[in-house]
C-alpha cells in the first residue's frame, strides 16, 4: 500500500494549502480506496463449475492496485444511447476484467 500512495495514486500530495480542502482530498480518496473494496466483496461467488476460477478473480480485485482498478473498470469506452424509454449503454472495448465486470452488474440488476 505505501507504494501505491508513493507512486501512481499520489494521494499523500494534497493539492491546496489550507486544511479545509486538504482534508475533502483525503475524503475523497478513502472514498476511492473503499469503492474498490465494495466492488470486490460484492462479487458473486456461485456454487458451479467457474467457482474457483469466480474466487481466485474476486482476491485478485481485492488486492489490485487503485490504478489497475481505475484502468479495468471506471474508464471504459462506452457509447450513451438516449432513446425514449431508456438509456442504453454500449461498452465499445473488450478486456480481461470484463467478465468480473459483467458478474457484478448482473448481480447488482437483481
Amino acid at each position: 500500500m505505501h507504494a501505491q500512495l508513493k507512486g501512481g495514486v499520489r494521494a499523500l500530495h494534497a493539492p491546496v494549502d489550507n486544511l479545509v480542502s486538504n482534508w475533502a482530498c483525503t475524503v475523497m480518496t478513502a472514498l476511492a480506496w473503499n469503492l474498490k473494496a465494495w466492488w470486490a466483496l460484492h462479487l458473486p461467488e456461485s456454487d458451479g463449475r467457474h467457482d474457483e476460477q469466480q474466487r481466485q478473480g474476486k482476491q485478485r480485485v481485492l488486492r489490485m492496485e487503485f490504478k489497475t482498478f481505475l484502468n479495468a473498470f471506471m474508464r471504459l469506452p462506452c457509447q450513451i444511447v438516449n432513446t425514449s424509454p431508456r438509456l442504453i449503454y454500449r461498452l465499445l472495448g473488450w478486456s480481461p476484467w470484463s467478465g468480473v465486470y459483467f458478474r457484478l452488474v448482473d448481480r447488482l440488476h437483481m
